[in-house]
């Protein structure tokens, strides 16, 4: 209760433990759609977790351009996960090198 009031004030935190809640089922039943939803609103709150789900929700869905986009939010945010998966879609052709690049000098960037 308390982090569904949380998130209806845009807590991104809040919407990430209401969306692995709802995708495990845990306290909640399993609802994807809605472990969806708060994934994108704890993506647009700023939290670069939610991104990387995000990004790996679309791979197994296979819209790789859309993981890659996700991925690469979530590392110019500082998110190392997310820059791990750019360097194992680069050589497969899926990222390009201007764009590998510009996550490299992002992802530094805020980690410094």
């Amino acid at each position: 209760e308390y982090f569904m009031r949380a998130a209806g004030l845009g807590v991104a935190i809040s919407h990430c433990v209401l969306a692995l809640a709802y995708q495990d089922g845990q306290g909640v039943e399993r609802d994807e759609k809605r472990a969806i939803y708060h994934w994108e609103e704890a993506a647009i709150g700023g939290h670069p977790g939610a991104r990387y789900n995000l990004g790996l929700l679309e791979g197994n869905n296979r819209r790789a351009d859309r993981a890659v986009r996700h991925f690469i939010i979530a590392a110019n945010l500082g998110h190392d996960e997310s820059l791990e998966e750019l360097k194992k879609l680069y050589p497969l052709g899926l990222v390009s090198k201007e764009d590998f690049a510009a996550a490299l000098r992002g992802h530094q960037a805020a980690v410094d």
